[in-house]
């Protein structure tokens, strides 16, 4: 596997093709995994405050990442994820900021809208009624860009993205932003047609489509 691989995003930023994806790895083995994946050459790490466990991804990075360790900051790409419930625009820098505070970083190589809707605002990460409903807000995305931008402003990201939007919801971000998202994620580029799609559309927009599933 090639991790030395990197494409160029339009900040500038040189993100490598291959990265630690931490969705669903078991509590108390994310921190090995990730010390590991450093170890063997892996310099991108794919997060999100809904995974639980960034306060292990810190953990490895501590011990690897920063001054008088193996690897300078900025040798090590970190991406990190907004929540469904974090959406409303007062909450994202506090969500952001608390995955900071989790992995122990100053800033975010790329910060990602996990999911184009967004729940009702508080801390449950699934909120339901009674009969099992989720609880969505009426939050719409346009708005949640817009704080994502002002994150950038503020430098406590370098870049900012989509992951799981539709074409048509990449197409209304991209009217309205200042900050033109840096990737699209998808679960897989190989095994179905509309994930295809998404792929050939993000690359009419010249933004890397990154799949979590390859």
């Amino acid at each position: 596997m090639d991790t030395e691989r990197a494409v160029t995003l339009s900040t500038g930023q040189r993100m490598p093709v291959v990265g630690l994806g931490t969705w669903k790895s078991a509590a108390g083995q994310v921190e090995q995994a990730v010390l590991s994946a450093l170890d063997c050459g892996y310099r991108h790490v794919d997060c999100a405050a809904a995974y639980g466990n960034e306060q292990e991804v810190g953990g490895a990075l501590a011990q690897r990442v920063g001054p008088g360790k193996e690897l300078r900051r900025e040798e090590v790409f970190v991406t990190s994820k907004l929540w469904n419930t974090k959406h409303h625009p007062e909450d994202v820098e506090e969500a952001c900021r608390s995955s900071l505070a989790q992995l122990g970083l100053s800033y975010l190589d790329l910060y990602l809208v996990h999911w184009p809707m967004a729940f009702q605002r508080g801390e449950e990460l699934m909120p339901r009624r009674a009969d099992g409903t989720v609880c969505y807000s009426d939050t719409h995305y346009l708005e949640t860009w817009r704080a994502m931008e002002a994150l950038v402003d503020q430098g406590l990201v370098r870049a900012i993205g989509l992951s799981n939007f539709s074409a048509r919801q990449m197409d209304d971000v991209i009217a309205a932003a200042r900050h033109r998202p840096a990737v699209n994620q998808g679960f897989t580029r190989n095994t179905n047609l509309k994930n295809k799609k998404l792929y050939y559309y993000s690359d009419i927009q010249f933004f890397p489509f990154v799949s979590s599933h390859p």
